[in-house]
């Protein structure tokens, strides 16, 4: 559906301001929208699943380790779809308000195509470089939306997801270098032209959310804090956006799952290219793996 045709239906939860905002800039943060008893339970399922990591040494389909790892102090990058490792995250996903907020912004027929958590361990936790999303997992149209929940406070020294307001409304960029290898990031000549030190940084207290479209450039710093910064990422779309290629980190549990409203009977085909990724049939971590793969970019 169209900006327009969505502004006109009656909004589920989000304010018509909201909506509007989101259309205009490509982002919108919702500050404690998300009820305390989600957050406990979400963390809960997170301590659990951490567990499993303790006697890990090495990354792996799942897991994504981060330097200095360990049994007495675990420092993890990415658990990949965790819908698929705990049953509180995909309850979370399909009975909590987050169908809502996507009908809101989406239209009435709201589609699954991916979660994962993203720690950003203390004390250094890595940053994730300037990107667009729907390069990864490109579909026929441009409606996918990302929302991340914060499971604790999160402050400005802690990373929090930066975007670039309006980069939605920019052509795609190119994650290829010069040679053809996926960098998964944006170059540094093409962020030179962005006004980076525009970027707007998405902090708030525990139960707030992030959203930001498949084509908003987004990233986030270091955390230089003493605190983890967990943000468990739920990816969905409008029912007639159908990806062309396979998800490398999701079993086929949930696949294309309809939260909201019912099943598209037609694709909807945007005319804007969209850029394809590598074959990753080969093995996918995480695009922090990635991205420090293809070396630095300069400073977030």
């Amino acid at each position: 559906m169209a900006p327009e045709d969505i502004l006109a239906l009656t909004p589920r939860l989000l304010t018509q301001a909201q909506r509007e905002f989101y259309f205009e800039n490509g982002y919108l943060l919702l500050e404690r929208i998300i009820p305390e008893e989600w957050i406990k339970k979400l963390r809960h399922a997170t301590d659990e699943v951490v567990e499993q990591t303790r006697q890990m040494t090495l990354s792996d389909a799942i897991w994504d380790l981060e330097k200095g790892h360990s049994s007495e102090q675990p420092r993890l990058r990415r658990l990949s779809s965790p819908v698929d490792h705990h049953a509180t995250y995909w309850r979370y996903v399909s009975e909590s308000l987050l169908g809502d907020i996507a009908a809101d912004l989406l239209g009435p027929d709201v589609m699954y195509h991916h979660t994962k958590l993203n720690f950003k361990a203390p004390s250094g936790g890595m940053d994730v470089k300037w990107h667009q999303d729907i390069q990864f997992w490109p579909h026929t149209n441009y409606s996918p939306l990302t929302i991340g929940t914060y499971l604790y406070d999160c402050s400005p020294e802690q990373g929090p997801l930066g975007v670039i307001p309006g980069s939605h409304k920019l052509p795609l960029f190119d994650l290829y270098d010069d040679h053809g290898n996926w960098t998964g990031h944006l170059n540094k000549a093409d962020l030179a032209t962005l006004g980076t030190e525009n970027a707007q940084y998405l902090s708030g207290p525990a139960g707030s959310v992030t959203i930001h479209n498949c084509r908003t450039i987004h990233g986030s710093a270091v955390n230089k804090s003493n605190s983890g910064r967990p943000l468990f990422l739920t990816t969905l779309s409008s029912a007639d956006a159908l990806p062309y290629t396979r998800n490398p980190i999701s079993t086929p549990n949930y696949n294309q799952a309809i939260l909201r409203g019912k099943q598209a009977r037609w694709a909807h085909h945007d005319p804007r290219p969209c850029q394809m990724p590598p074959d990753w049939s080969g093995g996918y971590t995480s695009i922090f793996d990635l991205q420090q793969k293809s070396g630095s970019t300069g400073k977030m």
